[in-house]
């Protein structure tokens, strides 16, 4: 016998492709979706989770369940910056450290950021989240030497821009941005809140400081089905 939250699942996203729901629109409280169906509220649960799973809703905790936006549009020009592209579409940025630390320059780090094999550097691994879902899970390379306050600094600005600010090197851009795409790994998977069997983007890119110096070396596996890259000439 078919599971009823399925159906429920169903009628929600024949509700939204009919527009009852339009993106950005809040869904009515578990309680009343309970009511309407005739189920109580662990099944209603069941169903917003897979509907939010396949990234057609997002949950945003104390403030409700949200029928998802499209795709962000992620302009790829000298000035890249994550906060002010996506509250340009009037849509909520948020970046959320995961880990921050010194390691030794891998040879993929040290070739994209001109310096030798095992020279200390910082990694900021992120997660960048608009209107309250994944999108990007990024891994950002620094020369310790460039920025030796780096850490500090993010953790109390919560940007990099504005820890970078502080080095003086606040002016960077983007030199160079490759896109390939693969499948995620299991990890990825979980932190992006997708399937498995959903491909990823990874973006590699350069940015460099006002003299043309290696900066930052950034490595983002990107939720494929919420990002639009736009490259700009």
């Amino acid at each position: 016998m078919r599971a009823k939250w399925r159906d429920i699942q169903d009628a929600l996203e024949r509700d939204i492709a009919a527009g009852r729901f339009a993106p950005g629109d809040r869904l009515p409280v578990e309680d009343a979706l309970a009511a309407r169906f005739g189920v109580n509220r662990h099944t209603v649960r069941r169903a917003v989770a897979e509907l939010a799973q396949r990234g057609v809703l997002t949950v945003q905790q104390g403030r409700g369940t949200f029928v998802r936006r499209g795709a962000v549009d992620y302009p790829i020009g000298r000035k890249t910056r994550f906060t002010e592209i996506v509250t340009g579409q009037h849509r909520q940025a948020h970046r959320r450290l995961l880990r921050a630390i010194e390691m030794p320059a891998t040879p993929e780090v040290a070739t994209a950021l001109g310096i030798a094999i095992g020279t200390a550097c910082f990694m900021l691994e992120t997660l960048d989240e608009v209107d309250g879902a994944p999108i990007g899970l990024c891994s950002h390379h620094f020369p310790v030497a460039r920025v030796p306050q780096l850490i500090d600094a993010y953790i109390e600005t919560g940007s990099i821009t504005a820890a970078l600010e502080r080095h003086g090197l606040g002016d960077y851009e983007r030199r160079r941005t490759t896109v390939a795409a693969r499948m995620p790994t299991a990890e990825e998977a979980a932190l992006l809140r997708q399937a498995r069997d959903l491909p990823v983007l990874l973006i590699e890119s350069l940015n460099v400081d006002r003299d043309g110096h290696p900066l930052e070396y950034g490595i983002a596996r990107s939720a494929a089905e919420r990002v639009k890259m736009v490259f700009e000439t």
